[in-house]
């Protein structure tokens, strides 16, 4: 190798050297990651951590560019036998707007209220663990959160109100929880666009408030609640909903002439204490879910769009319903 091509060489090596001992990590960031190991026992995700390299090359970190002055932004851990809590430094990491805790089986306690540090958060994403303890107030003075999804853990009491506050929700999910009482009258008037709102496999009792008759919801799911009552506000021609849930409740009303917007795909209604007869309506809606069976309803089935596409278990045990899939209404006596 010449003289040339060994500076050249010498010149480039300093220059990976000098590259990768850059740490772009912003120290408290680092020293807040490290606590968060510490005080969840060294868990897989986080076992290649070492202090000698930049956090924002960890695996399940990720930092903002140089207008964020490469600060901590997102922390994802999943699919991992820890076992722990949520460790309160979480909420020393100033410029976190995406947390990830997900498939933790063994992550136990309460969500902490230091997360209430975090004004930049975005993204709560906390399910399929085994929390326990209220759904947080102090989650109405995240101002920054679009998605919150606490589903599949064992949190247990009312659903704040205050919630309906956040100005830029567009995802609430607490489905599959422990929680009672009542769905709040502040949810039929959410302070920014109307979220979709899944509060299914919950122990939710009373009526629905009249004022969720006023949202257009894209996507809701009160399934296997205690809820009772009329819920026909949830439906109308001038909305346009996708996806309507309300199986496995109590809710008694009588769908006769009850209009579906014709955007509603999934629409599932079992297991309640519906009446009247199917309208004739329904037969323009393009449906890929529909379950009606486990009802008091009667008259014949409309002929026409989806409603034969779907088999008889979709109508069983009704009053007297009648027509395909079912019998025929001929034979009835």
């Amino acid at each position: 190798m010449d003289k040339t091509n060994t500076l050249l060489f010498s010149l480039f090596a300093l220059l990976l050297t000098t590259s990768s001992s850059k740490d772009l990590c912003h120290k408290d960031d680092k020293n807040a990651l490290l606590k968060i190991k510490k005080a969840m026992n060294d868990p897989y995700a986080m076992i290649s951590w070492d202090s000698k390299d930049d956090c924002c090359t960890w695996v399940a970190v990720e930092c903002g560019d140089a207008t964020l002055n490469h600060r901590v932004t997102t922390l994802v851990i999943q699919n991992d036998g820890v076992s722990a809590q949520i460790p309160p430094e979480v909420g020393d990491l100033p410029y976190l707007q995406t947390i990830i805790f997900h498939k933790l089986p063994n992550l136990t306690g309460e969500i902490p209220p230091t997360i209430v540090k975090l004004r930049y958060l975005r993204y709560l994403w906390l399910s399929w663990n085994s929390l326990t303890g209220p759904v947080p107030e102090f989650l109405s003075q995240l101002k920054n959160l679009e998605y919150i999804n606490l589903s599949f853990n064992n949190l247990s009491g009312s659903i704040p109100g205050s919630l309906s506050l956040l100005p830029k929700l567009g995802y609430l999910e607490l489905s599959r929880n422990k929680l009672t009482g009542k769905i709040p009258e502040s949810f039929g008037s959410f302070k920014g666009v109307v979220p979709d709102l899944f509060l299914s496999h919950n122990q939710l009792s009373g009526s629905i408030p009249k004022s969720l008759g006023n949202l257009d919801f894209n996507r809701i799911d009160l399934s296997r609640n205690k809820l009772e009552g009329d819920a026909s506000m949830m439906f109308g021609a001038k909305k346009t909903a996708w996806s309507i849930d309300l199986s496995r409740n109590k809710f008694q009303f009588d769908i006769s002439k009850v209009i579906v917007a014709t955007t509603v795909n999934n629409l599932v209604l079992n297991h309640n204490g519906l009446t009247g007869s199917i309208p004739v309506q329904w037969t323009q809606l393009s449906l890929q879910t529909f379950n009606v069976s486990y009802n008091r309803l009667c008259g014949r089935i409309p002929q026409g769009g989806d409603l034969q596409r779907f088999d008889a278990y979709a109508y069983l045990h009704n009053k007297c319903l009648c027509g395909a899939p079912l019998r025929s209404c001929n034979k009835i006596i």
